[in-house]
């Protein structure tokens, strides 16, 4: 990923302390900001639908590549909180983003907006989540496998998680989405070298974790909080409410009727729609 890859790039780039940055603002300058912090293995452009709603609102939008995805540095170490936090924290540094925005994180994105807000609750005034991971580890059979065991685990990631990940992706190619051609796009970050160690890293590091302590730390401080759920997750499933809700009473939920854990892109109305909500009332 380099500057011939980048010329293609929606936004701009920031070199932070790990590493060149992709970053891209939308909407208006005078306008609330709010962040997207994306998941996994989909970059920023999951965010397309969300943030053309937002902006439509009246919003000032911020996405960025996380480490390892997009267009953003593959930089090598362990993807844990701290080393996601460092990213957030540097970009929203170098962007000169004042405190009182609003952060909205998906998926494992989600566990790391969590965790920014949880450590830092006088800078962010709503958080919303969807389908966000840290209820529990986010680690099946053969994630625990890659997981346990750091050579073998290391080949298994290179040998097999491409064919999961296209069978995965394949799966949705025919569901309506607000991301045009992302099927396709989902599975181009295949070609691109250090994707699946950055996706390694991060399973067996930030998402080994269970954010209990976050939440609470989150509903302690009285901020508000939206989380909204796909009733047919098959990856974060929706018992993870429950886990939520224990944790954190105040929070407002939403489950999606229909939608599996690709609910930001393929039921967008309805996430703008309960976020739309959310936003005016608190």
């Amino acid at each position: 990923m380099g500057a011939a890859a980048r010329q293609s790039a929606p936004g701009d780039f920031a070199a932070l302390s790990q590493g060149v940055t992709h970053y891209r603002w939308q909407g208006p300058e005078n306008g609330s900001v709010v962040v997207l912090v994306h998941g996994l293995t989909t970059p920023s452009f999951v965010w397309q639908g969300v943030a053309e709603g937002l902006v439509q609102q009246g919003y000032r939008v911020l996405s960025y590549d996380l480490y390892g995805r997009g267009f953003s540095d593959r930089p090598g170490g362990a993807q844990d909180r701290a080393f996601f936090l460092r990213q957030l924290e540097d970009l929203l540094k170098d962007q000169g983003v004042a405190d009182g925005f609003t952060l909205v994180g998906y998926s494992m994105g989600g566990a790391i907006s969590a965790a920014f807000a949880a450590a830092n609750p006088g800078r962010v005034r709503r958080l919303i989540l969807l389908a966000p991971a840290g209820t529990e580890p986010l680690l099946g059979r053969m994630a625990r496998l890659v997981r346990a065991v750091p050579v073998l685990g290391d080949w298994l990631m290179q040998v097999s998680f491409p064919r999961a990940h296209r069978k995965g992706t394949e799966a949705e190619r025919d569901l309506p989405t607000s991301v045009p051609g992302i099927v396709d796009l989902q599975q181009a970050e295949l070609r691109w070298r250090g994707f699946i160690p950055a996706v390694l890293s991060s399973l067996r590091h930030m998402l080994g974790q269970v954010q209990e302590d976050d939440h609470r730390a989150v509903a302690a401080a009285g901020l508000p909080v939206l989380a909204i759920w796909g009733a047919g997750d098959t990856v974060i499933p929706i018992r993870a409410k429950s886990a939520l809700e224990r944790w954190n009473p105040g929070a407002q939920h939403v489950v999606v009727a229909g939608a599996g854990h690709g609910v930001t892109y393929t039921h967008t109305g309805e996430v703008i729609a309960a976020m739309r909500a959310f936003l005016s009332e608190s």
